[in-house]
């Protein structure tokens, strides 16, 4: 191979491997982009974008309607004033009492002039005018026009748009009105925009010899307000600004425990379950890492539990599995007493083989739906089979406390079963000289079986313990008193029936177990 080659092919490897690094660089990118744009924190701002933004583009159309519609009705108002004190004038002269302040609100300059009377002729309502006009100060876009036998006179101010010319078509027209107008002229394309006017032709001796207007053109009054709107939109925008950045911290803030929550949940594992979420405040996110310490809480629990039942069983199946093999290995095969021993022997651990699976198979169905099979039981006769059944377990001083009489709804199997190995545990713990005494009694709507003894007893430390799975009581003396499973069963079996089990114990006095079960009708 040439030189030329070999540098050709490993150019080719590093720029492939260059690629290679780009384009997993790129799917980094994306991924990370992808993830920024699906976040929580990041669709709440979108949304409250969203929502700020429809909020501006209904009320801000809104608000401008809101502003025409205030300087419209303004606009009315101060042209109907004008005209009431023009009509005033016109019929009554000087002599009408009029509110000076209302007037100078108006523009009204308030001095005597002897040509304000009612007209008579045309010459006095020329001089009537100019007095009228003459007194006005009108305000901004405000036009007072006065018209003549058909013909422009004067007005105020003297400055008029072009549309306001003595010869357009609209002075033509309004110089010729013979009954009183007002309305709204839409000029398009023009400085005005717009006019909203009120018109009052005056009669003289029953003819009509001049019209008052007064006009307002409208393009000022929507320049100011879209001004005005303008302001409000520049100013929307930078609040909105303003309140998404704040918006971005605060909830990145409140979301925070969200964070805590990924991050305790990433450290959790199968052989690590002690990690929390810190608890702050108390609101929701507070309930919600509340509810997940609980959860982690019963997970835990469960997760030791469970350990330590793996761990219980295996020990507890181990040493019988051990002395089998043991005295297996050690038999001899030509001594047939040896061989029955050890036969007699295995024979034993297997039967405590299957005992202790059979507990274990009763203590995993006791959360099943059918783990009881509800009958109607008399308790006077439950009570009298328990202590027959009992007499058998053993060499003691068998002894029936009391029997209650009633009728109660119960699994007679389980009940029966848990009795029975509250009477082997005691016949474990005492000797043939000690009392072991059986009974029943019902008061306030609850049945109570019990057992008691005067055996040992139990220390107060295990009195708790010993109901636990593979537990026993730190004076337990045999080997053979079991895998630890009697006192489980039996608090399963209560609890099933909604009941509970008690315990009254003191060392060297004896013990006193009882399991309370609700009546039910």
């Amino acid at each position: 191979m040439s030189r030329f080659n070999i540098f050709s092919t490993k150019s080719v490897k590093n720029n492939s491997q260059e690629s290679a690094i780009l384009l997993r660089k790129k799917i980094a990118a994306w991924n990370n982009w992808r993830g920024f744009l699906w976040a929580t924190r990041t669709r709440i701002l979108f949304w409250y974008v969203l929502i700020i933004t429809f909020i501006y583009l209904v009320s801000i159309p809104a608000f401008r309607n809101l502003l025409y519609s205030r300087v419209d009705t303004r606009v009315r108002r101060e042209l109907v004033e004008k005209m009431e004190i023009f009509n005033q004038l016109i019929e009554n002269g000087s002599n009408v009492e009029l509110n000076q302040a209302e007037l100078e609100d108006y523009g009204w300059i308030n001095e005597p002039d002897s040509r304000l009377v009612t007209p008579s002729s045309e010459q006095e309502l020329k001089g009537f005018f100019n007095a009228f006009l003459a007194k006005q100060l009108p305000e901004d876009d405000t036009f007072l026009l006065t018209f003549v036998d058909g013909e422009f006179f004067k007005s105020s101010p003297r400055g008029r748009p072009k549309i306001f010319d003595r010869d357009s078509e609209l002075m033509r027209n309004w110089a010729n009105l013979v009954k009183p107008e007002e309305g709204e002229i839409e000029v398009p394309e023009s400085q005005v925009g717009g006019i909203i006017y009120k018109a009052q032709p005056v009669k003289i001796q029953g003819g009509i010899v001049g019209v008052f207007i007064v006009a307002h053109t409208i393009r000022g009054e929507r320049e100011e307000v879209i001004e005005a709107v303008g302001v409000v939109i520049q100013i929307s925008i930078f609040v909105m600004l303003a309140a998404l950045i704040f918006s971005w911290v605060a909830s990145g803030k409140v979301l925070a425990p969200l964070r805590s929550f990924s991050k305790t949940a990433r450290s959790i594992s199968e052989s690590d379950l002690s990690q929390r979420i810190p608890i702050q405040g108390k609101d929701e996110l507070a309930e919600v890492a509340i509810t997940f310490n609980e959860m982690m809480d019963r997970l835990q629990t469960t997760f030791t539990t469970q350990r330590n039942f793996i761990n219980d069983a295996g020990h507890e199946l181990r040493t019988p599995i051990t002395i089998i093999r043991g005295h297996l290995e050690l038999m001899s095969e030509d001594d047939p007493q040896e061989i029955n021993e050890t036969v007699t022997l295995v024979i034993d651990e297997l039967d405590r083989m299957s005992r202790f699976v059979e507990d274990l198979i009763l203590l995993s169905k006791t959360e099943r739906p059918d783990f009881l099979l509800l009958e109607t039981v008399n308790i006077k006769t439950l009570t009298q089979e328990l202590f027959a059944k009992a007499q058998v377990l053993g060499e003691r001083n068998w002894c029936l406390d009391k029997i209650a009489t009633g009728i109660i709804v119960v699994d007679r199997q389980r009940l029966t079963q848990a009795i029975m190995n509250l009477a082997q545990n005691a016949t474990q713990h005492t000797t043939s000289n000690d009392t072991i005494a059986i009974g029943s009694s019902m008061t306030k709507g609850k049945v109570k079986f019990w057992v008691r003894d005067t055996g040992e007893g139990i220390p107060e430390a295990d009195q708790q313990r010993i109901f636990e799975r593979f537990a026993r009581a730190a004076n337990s003396r045999r080997r053979s008193e079991g895998a630890g499973l009697g006192l489980s069963i039996v608090k399963a079996i209560a609890e099933a029936h909604h009941g509970e089990i008690t315990l009254q114990s003191q060392p060297g006095k004896g013990a006193f177990f009882a399991i309370i079960l609700p009546v039910k009708n």
